[in-house]
């Protein structure tokens, strides 16, 4: 059976990995990205390049979306030339993007008003899991679309769930980045702590690894730390779009979110003092210029 063509909008550190690991699977790819650089290289590997997310639509049995934030997906969606705009009836739409879940839903019903079912699959693994094709993939939407979908998010991912309905894939992901933000603040001043303490940092992190504070953070963002290897796997300004929709979430069905709000304060801060573009494990950086002491290099 032959593949169905993929549009995908969206070229930036995860869509570009992403999408090349569809063309390598032998999927007819359309692309459309902002800056040329992706598409061209994208082009080399056979994709056809559209000049409009409306002309990538009109070409595809599958639109995929991994934009920045819930105002670029909906323009991509709803402006003049968008998906909308150019989709067919019975086209898949996935956004892969990290958006609001009120977005997503109003996304949702407009799709299904143009006869096509829409899914919402965020993801977590950075760049790294990208590349890797080992991202984790939060899904919401109906079962049908999911299993329609389920081939191209094996090629994509390991850890593949169907949460829920639409919007539900959003909500993961917003926990998802609960969890992790909080668990990089929280390695960054335990280290910094040994640090400062005259204990070397790394030898801490070696032993908390052979505990319960054992986790994925403190191995690859502890690891990060030591290395002051801050080069975006995911990007600061990014993670703190992604706790504000959190807060919003918590806002809108009345949870207090009292830990991710002062960890979403340090990444704001972060961003202000001109550390967005940085890895979220740049976090340490915050920590460290409050105790006045620097985690030694450890390569």
């Amino acid at each position: 059976m032959s593949h169905p063509i993929i549009g995908f909008i969206g070229l930036g550190i995860m869509g570009k990995p992403m999408a090349l690991n569809l063309t390598k699977a032998g999927y007819p790819l359309v692309v459309h990205n902002r800056s040329r650089a992706a598409v061209d290289e994208l082009s080399k590997e056979g994709a056809r390049v559209a000049t409009s997310s409306r002309e990538v639509a009109a070409q595809s049995q599958v639109v995929i979306t991994m934009l920045p934030d819930s105002p670029d997906v909906e323009w991509v969606y709803g402006k003049a030339q968008g998906v909308f705009a150019g989709v067919k009836p019975g086209t898949l739409l996935i956004d892969m993007s990290s958006i609001s879940p009120v977005v997503t839903r109003t996304l949702a019903a407009q799709a299904e008003q143009r006869g096509c079912d829409m899914l919402d699959a965020p993801v977590s693994g950075g760049e790294a899991g990208a590349t890797s094709a080992t991202l984790s993939i939060m899904i919401g939407g109906k079962a049908p679309a999911v299993e329609r979908a389920m081939p191209i998010f094996q090629i994509l991912g390991k850890n593949i769930v169907h949460v829920g309905d639409a919007g539900a894939g959003q909500v993961t992901k917003a926990a998802n980045q609960m969890v992790v933000g909080t668990t990089i603040a929280i390695v960054s001043e335990a280290l910094v702590l040994a640090a400062k303490a005259g204990v070397d940092p790394a030898k801490v992190r070696q032993a908390l690894l052979g505990g319960f504070a054992q986790s994925k953070i403190l191995e690859a963002h502890g690891q990060k730390m030591l290395e002051r290897n801050f080069r975006p796997g995911f990007r600061i300004r990014l993670h703190d779009k992604d706790m504000r929709i959190a807060l919003s979430a918590g806002s809108e069905y009345g949870v207090p979110l009292m830990v991710t709000s002062q960890v979403a304060q340090i990444m704001t801060a972060m961003k202000s003092m001109g550390h967005g573009e940085l890895d979220h494990s740049a976090l340490v950086k915050f920590v460290e210029e409050l105790a006045k002491i620097e985690l030694p290099q450890n390569t």
